[in-house]
């Protein structure tokens, strides 16, 4: 009895020694963060303003860590292949995921969302915000909203808009126009905003809401004809671009935006050193001048002010959703 009492006293010592060597451990683990390269994955195509907002982050976000920071793309799904992978990954700051409307907007749009945003994923910062524009294809015989409107009236269903996936920014505000001037168009998915905006470009799809952050340029050369800005404001890049409500559509705003975040259960002061560490980026004068040429806007601020901006985003579109009737297997 004696030695069944010293065989468990030592095993519990011994369990006790490599608990207290792992917590050691972690903890060493989170005052040398990052110690290897980070990884932050990109639910969508290369290309996208997602993608552009990712690169001009990891790039100076190596710098300011000493560490590689890689931009890895994982398309499809409406991002929940990407989100997936991040929400599996070890919670220790090293595999990163770009969170954006999609994140959100899922929530309400798949019927079997293997995640849930708000329970597994711990948001960092956000990126920017993107007011959204109305395009349509130079081909298309419009010139305002207008007579878009009246066209689609004119042929019902035979209109299309294209969209970076299902459930994202674009397509909603696409169901969103649908809803509010009572016409009917064909919706087109893609795995992306490139193939998306390429599409409208050659008039095979008709139109479509791109950020101004992944298209300006082509607005600005004509290769897309921006119609209306679903924004508060007319946007110094397209100064002779309409709101919406100056278009006739009022209380019409939609932003794509983005920003970081972590799988639940990374630690809190790895949270606070990347928090600390992109609002440093944020603020950098030739960041805040790429974003304004993109037609974007710098956001920052703490992790809970993210986290209640994706609460009331998650809210804001479930009404559009349900009424739309958009859902996902």
């Amino acid at each position: 009895m004696n030695l069944l009492k010293r065989t468990l006293a030592s095993a519990l010592a011994s369990a006790s020694l490599l608990t207290t060597a792992s917590a050691a451990f972690a903890a060493d683990e989170v005052d040398n963060y990052p110690s290897r390269p980070i990884t932050i994955v990109v639910g969508f195509v290369p290309g996208g303003a997602t993608d552009i907002m990712a690169r001009l982050v990891a790039t100076k976000l190596a710098l300011a860590l000493g560490k590689p920071v890689i931009v890895e793309n994982k398309a499809g799904a409406g991002s929940n292949i990407g989100s997936e992978q991040v929400v599996r990954a070890k919670p220790d700051g090293y595999t990163l995921l770009v969170e954006t409307i999609a994140n959100a907007t899922n929530m309400s749009v798949y019927k079997n969302l293997k995640y849930d945003t708000v329970r597994d994923l711990s948001p960092i910062i956000q990126f920017m915000s993107s007011p959204s524009v109305l395009v349509v294809s130079p081909s298309l015989p419009v010139k305002d909203l207008r007579s878009l409107i009246a066209l689609a009236k004119a042929q019902p269903d035979k209109l299309s808009f294209a969209s970076s996936g299902t459930g994202g920014s674009p397509h909603l505000a696409g169901e969103l126009l649908k809803l509010r001037a009572g016409i009917e168009m064909l919706h087109v998915p893609y795995k992306g905003a490139t193939p998306a905006m390429m599409d409208v470009m050659s008039g095979n799809v008709s139109m479509g809401f791109m950020t101004s952050l992944g298209a300006l340029s082509q607005m600005q050369s004509g290769q897309l004809r921006p119609l209306a800005v679903a924004y508060s404001k007319r946007l110094p890049e397209l100064p002779n671009v309409p709101t919406m409500a100056e278009a006739g559509l009022p209380d019409f705003e939609v932003s794509s935006w983005n920003g970081l975040a972590a799988p639940a259960g990374t630690p809190q002061p790895i949270i606070n050193r990347l928090n600390q560490e992109i609002n440093k980026i944020l603020a950098m004068p030739d960041v805040q001048k790429r974003l304004q040429t993109l037609g974007a806007e710098a956001v920052g601020g703490t992790p809970k002010q993210f986290a209640d901006y994706v609460q009331a985003e998650i809210q804001k579109w479930r009404e559009v959703i349900q009424k739309s009737n958009i859902a996902v297997e």
